[in-house]
């Protein structure tokens, strides 16, 4: 793999700002990495209770929490 992110000792550029909506942030990525998640022998998720704090994990890891 090529660039900057994955070079030595190249600076870290995320979390990223969170400025608002971001398009790629959808669904689809959710479902996405839970089914990762699951191909890698963890438990599908059922509850609602399940997506909704993947997808406020992904969020915390992905944007830079708003108040700061």
């Amino acid at each position: 793999m090529s660039g900057p992110a994955f070079r030595f000792g190249a600076e870290r550029i995320d979390p990223m700002p969170h400025a608002g909506p971001d398009p790629r942030f959808t669904e689809s990525l959710v479902n996405s990495v839970a089914a990762v998640l699951v191909g890698y022998g963890y438990p599908r998720f059922a509850a609602l209770e399940d997506w909704t704090g993947l997808e406020s994990a992904l969020a915390a890891f992905l944007y830079e929490h708003e108040e700061k």
